[in-house]
């Protein structure tokens, strides 16, 4: 059960020094300022995308619409933008409620019609693949740069200045030292990925300071990789936009499910639906606002991805759910729903970044691209029902 555990935790790190290994092997440009920079890009649609889509695999759901969505949002907003002249921010505002409106409708289906999110969810992929074909009317509509419509492809061309990165990561150690090092009060959320909260036990003087010492040893790691990253980053144009967006979405995350009555109740019903009935849980409303938080993330990766394509065309999006579902296993979130972690989600998501990455520098044909994202797929599944075997 030791090693099962220790494999399940550490397999995505290995994995993911394994696969930036190869590459760098194969290609001295995969370690480059500005290859890595566009990396950052990359991940921040992929495992912003599978953030929410953690939130909705947590209860024992799952949405397989969240590819075409990401074309239909982002398409939505392009052509009221670059068709209609709406202000960009207007047109962001709009297709964000019409996404967040969409999938709160589908999660009200999947609840009270008691029909399962894996159909409900396939159908939503082809009408949105559909709809987003006639709201661009089968031709790509460009993302260009001028006037009001500069906010819309500044999502991800934009960097920030290396005084303002470096700024940004002292805040965050700052803050994450606040969080770790602060003396304990009160009870203590676990971090075993279950939903409980037990009370914390005093310890001895000496296990307090060893503790202690673990706590900050693990801020000081955290403030150099997070230093590192921020000077590499500078090397070439300064920190990307996107990745702080995805910073500020997966801290989000990280406070909505660890955090809140809403998270752990996320767990609860992942773990045991009919326990969590009984118990007082509003499973109905929980869920529903789950799926109301993956219409806003969905629209958010919408712009970004669209942003980053450059245009919104008939392939924005696509199998995008895939890369979600995979970066969520692959992190240690079960299918199953009731365990997983954001910070988990974050590694499998950065693991199929540096796949997709790797392969298009090493200019590998889209064939096997779509073979190795489907091994990788089939190989976490695999590994869930494995490792969570009784």
């Amino acid at each position: 059960m030791q090693a099962k555990r220790l494999l399940r935790d550490f397999s995505a790190v290995l994995a993911l020094l394994l696969i930036g290994g190869v590459f760098a092997a194969l290609s001295p440009e995969f370690l480059s300022p500005r290859n890595l920079s566009m990396l950052m890009i990359e991940l921040s649609t992929t495992a912003l995308l599978a953030l929410g889509m953690f939130l909705v695999i947590l209860p024992g759901h799952i949405d397989l619409s969240v590819g075409s969505g990401v074309g239909l949002i982002g398409g939505i907003a392009s052509v009221l933008v670059f068709r209609h002249h709406w202000p960009a921010p207007a047109a962001m505002l709009l297709a964000a409620g019409v996404a967040v409106a969409v999938w709160t409708a589908m999660g009200s289906i999947v609840i009270k019609q008691k029909m399962p999110a894996f159909i409900i969810t396939l159908g939503g992929l082809l009408v949105f693949k559909g709809l987003f074909w006639l709201v661009i009317r089968n031709a790509t509509v460009p993302v260009s740069q001028g006037g009001t419509s500069n906010l819309y492809s500044l999502l991800t061309t934009y960097y920030l200045p290396p005084a303002a990165g470096l700024l940004l990561a002292a805040a965050a150690v700052a803050a994450l030292a606040w969080q770790e090092l602060r003396p304990a009060a009160g009870p203590e959320r676990r971090r075993d990925g279950a939903s409980g909260v037990r009370p914390a036990r005093r310890p001895a003087a000496a296990q307090e300071g060893r503790d202690f010492e673990l706590r900050f040893l693990g801020v000081f790691v955290s403030a150099q990789l997070l230093f590192l990253f921020v000077l590499v980053m500078n090397r070439f144009r300064g920190v990307p936009l996107p990745i702080v967006i995805l910073a500020a979405a997966a801290l989000a995350v990280v406070v909505l499910t660890e955090h809140t009555p809403f998270g752990r109740y996320l767990y609860a019903i992942g773990g045991n639906e009919e326990a969590a009935v009984l118990s007082g849980i509003p499973v109905d409303r929980v869920v529903i606002s789950a799926f109301a938080v993956m219409g806003a993330v969905t629209a958010a990766t919408g712009f970004l991805q669209t942003a980053y394509a450059g245009a919104s065309t008939t392939t924005v999006g696509e199998l995008m759910e895939l890369d979600a579902v995979a970066a969520c296993v692959i992190g240690g979130t079960s299918l199953k729903g009731g365990r997983g972690t954001a910070l988990g989600v974050l590694f499998g998501a950065l693991i199929m970044a540096t796949l997709l990455n790797g392969m298009t520098l090493l200019a590998v044909s889209p064939e096997f691209k779509f073979i190795a994202r489907g091994l990788v797929l089939s190989l976490a599944v695999w590994l869930d029902t494995r490792l969570n075997k009784a």
